[in-house]
């Protein structure tokens, strides 16, 4: 039986980057708000075991890579001795900080923050069971489901070992393995496997795809692959893992080419990264009405409102891309919603960021969907080769394109693949949210010498001049 009942203006399950965006934008706006998550702190998969932690490691193999990349400058530095301890400690600190820090801004707002879980009774009622397994009601006006996603499990590979790891206990960094298998040739496994071989494994990376980084751009991944390369101990395309057993304090692994022939292999860990499932099981969504779809992605409208017209969903329970800023701009409007307010999602660019080195970054419309779609555009590419700045970083493993409407010139879409590409996207963003033309960034003044006039050179392309690259005129200048 429950211990106790309670009510409130608005319950957020789930408290990710989508859930407690959501959360703190209603406290600021006068709700009574509730927020349940079984974490010690606001954070979620992102701050806890994904976004931060893997960026803080990847910042780590930036620092190895960078001081191996100085010897070309007349710069040598010795071996770099790693205390896997206190990184793993610099590491957790990091997530300490952050997550400890939206705790403080959660109650400095003065939200009731539960942790625990919850699973709906009806369609205005949760049963709430706390971290001391305390089971509760909650009777709310509104809800957002914000529950995330978890790492696909494949059946047949997803042994019962500490030698297969998802993309949660790769970055618990337990050991530096000497060889590490990675199932996937994703943004997870890509990210990973650069943190991998940065500290010392010889990663090989299995996709059964025909290239990495499926349904990117191939110019811009070409860029990411030619230096993966030299990383990498091996990129098998175009083959699948068939089977995982685990044999002496290794893993067996057979794999199966395109030409179908099989081969064994053993490695000291896999990391097994195929992609992310919703978390939509067991909430009782049946019990409130809330309808998901066949891959289990709870169905939303415009206004991340489900079939029950109280209840909310946002973020990676509702489907791709499964990205934190994108589940943090869903709050809002779903809280927009909740408020009366004329809203809704319909971003025209979503920015998507590969951490790897180089970084790959775009926007907007792909180069891919428009030639799919057979729409008229102009694709213009400013080489990095030809940046001052990126030459001065020993960096010129770069590009920068725009896809812009042929007959008006407008930016549909943005891709930049390079060191800091992550950074410099937001400005590709603007242009697609702002139906900037490419004059528009011509015409505005960058700093130099950065990586950032790229952008403003590859827009000159369109006219068919750029101060520092040359290509065939479509016609002369005005």
């Amino acid at each position: 039986m429950p211990d106790k009942d309670n009510s409130t203006q608005l319950v957020v399950i789930g408290a990710g980057p989508g859930g407690y965006a959501a959360a703190f934008y209603a406290a600021d706006h006068g709700m009574e708000v509730t927020l349940i998550a079984p974490e010690k702190n606001p954070g979620g998969v992102c701050l806890y075991v994904g976004c931060i932690p893997s960026k803080a490691l990847l910042h780590i193999a930036e620092i190895i890579n960078e001081s191996k990349h100085a010897g070309e400058f007349g710069i040598s530095f010795g071996e770099p001795q790693i205390d896997i301890d206190k990184l793993r400690s610099w590491k957790n600190e990091v997530v300490e900080k952050l997550t400890g820090g939206v705790g403080q801004l959660s109650k400095q707002r003065k939200i009731n923050y539960i942790r625990g879980t919850a699973n709906f009774v009806d369609s205005s009622t949760l049963r709430v069971i706390d971290e001391e397994k305390k089971i509760s009601k909650l009777t709310f006006k509104n809800a957002i489901i914000a529950t995330g996603s978890s790492p696909t499990k494949v059946p047949g590979l997803s042994i019962d070992s500490p030698r297969v790891m998802d993309s949660t206990s790769a970055l618990e960094l337990a050991d530096i393995p000497n060889s590490l298998l990675i199932v996937g040739g994703g943004y997870i496994g890509l990210e990973m496997g650069t943190v991998y071989a940065a500290l010392g494994s010889k990663v090989t990376v299995v996709e059964m795809m025909d290239g990495l980084l499926p349904g990117v751009d191939r110019d811009l991944v070409n860029e990411l692959s030619k230096m993966l390369t030299g990383k990498f101990s091996e990129i098998l395309l175009n083959t699948t893992v068939a089977g995982l057993s685990e044999e002496k304090n290794r893993i067996k692994v057979t794999l199966k080419g395109a030409d179908g022939k099989s081969t064994d292999r053993t490695f000291d860990k896999v990391l097994i990264s195929v992609g992310r499932k919703p978390n939509s099981k067991n909430l009782g969504l049946e019990d409130a009405g809330v309808e998901i779809n066949e891959k289990g992605f709870v169905i939303v409208d415009g206004q991340r409102r489900t079939k029950v017209p109280a209840i909310f969903a946002i973020g990676d329970v509702v489907g791709e891309p499964m990205l934190a800023h994108k589940a943090s701009h869903e709050g809002k409007v779903a809280v927009d919603a909740i408020m009366g307010k004329k809203t809704v999602f319909e971003p025209a660019a979503i920015p998507a960021v590969v951490f790897t080195d180089p970084e790959i970054a775009w926007c907007g419309l792909t180069e891919t969907e428009a030639k799919k779609n057979n729409l008229e555009v102009e694709v213009v590419k400013f080489p990095w080769r030809a940046s001052g700045r990126a030459i001065t970083l020993g960096r010129t493993d770069g590009l920068t394109k725009h896809i812009i409407d042929s007959k008006t010139g407008r930016i549909l879409g943005v891709g930049i693949a390079g060191p800091r590409a992550g950074e410099l996207i937001a400005e590709g963003v603007l242009a697609v949210e702002m139906a900037a033309l490419a004059s528009d960034l011509h015409f505005s003044i960058h700093p130099h010498p950065t990586l950032s006039e790229t952008i403003m050179e590859a827009a000159e392309l369109f006219d068919g001049q750029s101060t520092h690259f040359m290509r065939a005129r479509k016609k002369p200048p005005a």
